[in-house]
């Protein structure tokens, strides 16, 4: 009789509780870098304001792909509800977004694209477009002519490898006075961007100007032209944005920021899977636009709030 009571109480306190919440995991390439920080803030934004939880796991760092893997396969054991994935590497993690796929759950690709169509819906910035957008403002930066100097991301990155492609083929095409003397990876380090950064600066004394394609190497490429002290003669077009960034555009060490937003790149990677859940189809495709932010434009309200210039307040 005491063991029928203990069920029934349990089986109350079950209702009581209600109907558990869809669970969407999302996956980022890494979980350090401050874009990363802005995507959780979206992704977790439109999973209060959705009714959803969502379950925010990645690897350490960008080029940890087994480990990302890892990730994707115990979501699909855990039987979650929808997954949001950023990849690492587009070739790596093919089979583990499909394995996900075919056991039908929905699947959103954010940021950095697969090779592969096995899933719902991609969102991310349209990087081809945020590196011809770099592309024009580093020649208009050095006046159309001269030497420049690209420091790539890391292998296989399809977002990155979006943008450095825009980048070179828009100088290509729109600025025959204009040549890339130097290219090299800096495999989401900072400290392999800035060493990358100075071997330009050292091979190419009259180097005038240098995109680099993700924050750890802005970062890098900003520190190594502080350390020599050439602000004003090397130009520095920077993806991505961090507080660092920031500093260094407001001082002088980066003369332009080209920016995406990366808080609706996690907000809309939630909500195509809830509208999915909801039984609803959503795009195959949401493009986002990058954006070049100069020093005046720090006190723009718009662009504060695209920045999280005031997310401490």
């Amino acid at each position: 009789m005491r063991g029928s009571l203990v069920l029934f109480a349990l089986l109350l306190a079950g209702c009581a509780a209600g109907p558990r919440k869809k669970q969407i995991a999302v996956i980022p390439k890494a979980t350090s870098h401050v874009f990363w920080i802005a995507v959780q803030s979206g992704a977790m934004a439109a999973g209060q304001e959705l009714g959803v939880e969502v379950l925010w796991n990645g690897p350490s760092s960008e080029t940890e792909y087994s480990r990302q893997i890892q990730i994707v396969d115990s979501m699909v054991a855990r039987h979650v509800d929808g997954i949001a994935i950023a990849a690492a590497e587009r070739k790596a993690l093919v089979q583990a977004v499909e394995r996900a796929t075919d056991s039908g759950m929905p699947v959103t690709v954010f940021d950095s694209g697969l090779d592969s169509e096995k899933y719902m819906t991609f969102v991310a910035t349209n990087n081809v477009e945020g590196g011809k957008i770099a592309a024009r403002e580093l020649a208009h930066r050095i006046g159309g002519e001269g030497k420049v100097a690209l420091l790539m991301h890391a292998p296989g990155s399809q977002s990155t490898m979006d943008r450095e492609k825009g980048f070179e083929d828009t100088i290509a095409a729109e600025f025959p006075n204009i040549k890339i003397v130097a290219k090299q990876f800096s495999q989401s380090d900072r400290a392999k961007g800035r060493a990358a950064a100075e071997n330009f600066l050292a091979a190419y004394p009259d180097l005038k100007g240098m995109f680099a394609s993700a924050e750890p190497g802005s970062v890098g490429a900003a520190l190594a032209i502080k350390a020599r002290e050439l602000q004003s003669k090397v130009m520095l077009v920077a993806f991505d944005s961090s507080d660092g960034l920031i500093e260094d555009l407001k001082e002088g060490s980066v003369d332009a920021l080209v920016v995406q937003d990366p808080f609706k790149i996690g907000y809309e990677s939630v909500r195509t899977i809830v509208e999915k859940l909801n039984g609803k189809q959503p795009p195959k495709r949401i493009d986002l636009s990058a954006r070049v932010v100069h020093k005046e434009d720090l006190e723009k309200e718009e662009i504060r709030k695209l920045l999280l210039i005031d997310k401490k307040k």
